[in-house]
């Protein structure tokens, strides 16, 4: 009788659990492929999902937006409780100071709870989660490199979703090494708070990354090759926020592009010219961010083996229904087209899956809120001005400031503003665009209005609690075709 070593029985037994024919299986746990598995498995379809980061969740849970919103919050509240204490009645014994390491453990425990939360979803829905490294074989195989360093293994499927999500995009010849020079991956783990922190890029990454450090004593710089921040926010609105900002000490270099940025010890040596004038500087900084957005993370994937496409931007190519060159192999989230964004993907993950049963999903592309969480934070969804003007279609602008609403003033929080832009006809809303006290949460509001191709008179005649900043809301919509009540 043929004996078998140790390992193989083990390696065989794994294999004989993981391995085999899924009628799907996607490759990625990210917002939009954990999401796209859950709902496969919901919909009776037997799936697997290949992570390989050893912790489900993707960048969003891992490297992104949670670990950045736990510093966002906590280091706003370390913000509140040194600067406004005082003013709000409360008195301290000393001084509050920043505890780096205590700081990121907040971080890492909201990380991992909410990652485990994401296994637990996969065991209660029944999708069988592959540790590893996935690949294409061909257009029906894939090859799996477990992360423990065991034998890879095939798994065959009738559906195959990439979910791969993307990757910092690098900047052309800046060594990233995510100590002195890091993407947003490093900055969210720094071991301690810069004196100097430069930043390439003023979109929303980079501008959540000087909030955070420039509350806790980082003397922040921005250099954003545009002539406005914020990409993809109304320009009203991109000014405004620029404008509260720098009151808050952050600085700002419009209109430059930088040349080059090496690493010199502790210190980083940066270069840049203003696009206008070729007017050349030098900067030092003790660390500098790449933030200059992400691309398609599809190293390694061999999707060409299986015939699957590219356009120019590294983008795979997709149809309507999220389908590939090859039918049954279909690309979600941010390895393919529009806005890189979790909710995004988590949409176009639910559609994907009932494309695959039932042949019919959907995604409204022109509803999809995006939120900056700075203080105040900033919040849209619809079109801006400068679209409605590029394509012609007569609007009427509706706004409010927080600063005559009652709640925001018993807050102590009255920065910004409400703002509706609503067809000049039918009043119907085509665009929402928030700055202020919890506008990421607000912006909910107009998202349900653009869905439901509501008015701004609906928005206006139906009753919002007082007192409560929604009350804005209200009010903003008001004034698009009235007065408003309260300014």
């Amino acid at each position: 009788m043929l004996r078998t070593s140790a390992p193989l029985r083990a390696f065989l037994r794994y294999n004989s659990s993981k391995a085999g024919h899924y009628e799907a299986v996607v490759i990625g746990g990210g917002p939009g492929g954990y999401i796209h598995a859950i709902k496969l498995a919901q919909l009776n379809i037997k799936t697997a999902c290949i992570e390989s980061r050893g912790a489900l969740g993707g960048t969003c849970l891992n490297v992104g937006c949670i670990p950045s919103k736990s510093l966002l919050n906590n280091t706003h509240l370390f913000h509140q409780v040194k600067h406004e204490a005082k003013d709000r009645g409360i008195d301290l014994p000393g001084e509050a100071s920043i505890n780096v390491a205590n700081l990121q453990a907040a971080k890492d425990k909201s990380v991992k709870g909410l990652t485990l939360g994401v296994e637990m979803l996969f065991k209660k829905n029944g999708v069988t989660y592959l540790k590893g490294h996935g690949s294409f074989k061909d257009d029906k195989t894939l090859t799996v490199k477990p992360i423990d360093g065991a034998e890879p293994y095939e798994v065959t499927a009738d559906n195959i979703t990439i979910a791969t999500g993307s990757v910092p995009t690098p900047f052309p010849g800046i060594e990233i090494d995510e100590e002195r020079i890091v993407t947003s991956t490093g900055a969210l783990s720094l071991k301690e708070v810069p004196k100097k922190l430069a930043i390439i890029g003023g979109g929303i990454i980079g501008l959540e990354m000087a909030s955070v450090y420039s509350r806790i004593g980082s003397e922040v710089t921005i250099i954003e090759f545009q002539n406005a921040i914020g990409a993809g926010m109304d320009g009203e609105v991109a000014k405004q926020t620029q404008r509260l900002l720098q009151k808050q000490g952050l600085k700002f270099k419009l209109g430059t592009k930088v040349t080059s940025g090496k690493r010199d010890g502790d210190k980083v040596n940066i270069s840049v010219e203003e696009v206008k004038s070729g007017k050349t500087e030098d900067l030092e900084a003790d660390v500098l961010l790449v933030a200059i957005g992400r691309k398609p993370n599809t190293e390694g994937l061999n999707h060409q083996a299986a015939g699957v496409e590219e356009d120019e931007k590294g983008r795979i190519v997709i149809d309507s229904q999220f389908r590939t060159a090859k039918p049954h192999i279909r690309a979600i989230g941010d390895t393919t087209f529009g806005v890189m964004l979790a909710h995004k993907a988590e949409e176009e993950g639910v559609a994907a899956a009932e494309y695959i049963k039932h042949g019919h999903g959907h995604v409204n592309y022109g509803n999809i809120p995006s939120v900056m969480y700075t203080h105040p934070e900033v919040a849209w969804v619809g079109a801006s001005e400068e679209q409605l003007k590029a394509d012609g279609i007569k609007y009427k602008v509706g706004k409010f400031p927080f600063v005559a609403n009652s709640r925001a003033k018993t807050n102590l929080d009255t920065d910004g503003f409400v703002k509706f832009l609503a067809d000049a006809e039918t009043q119907r809303v085509l665009g929402v665009h928030i700055i202020g006290p919890n506008a990421g949460e607000m912006i909910a509001e107009g998202g349900l209005a653009l869905e439901y191709g509501a008015s701004t008179e609906d928005i206006a005649r139906t009753c919002h609690a007082h007192p409560t900043l929604s009350e804005a809301f209200k009010e903003a919509a008001l004034a698009t075709f009235d007065k408003p009540l309260n300014a």
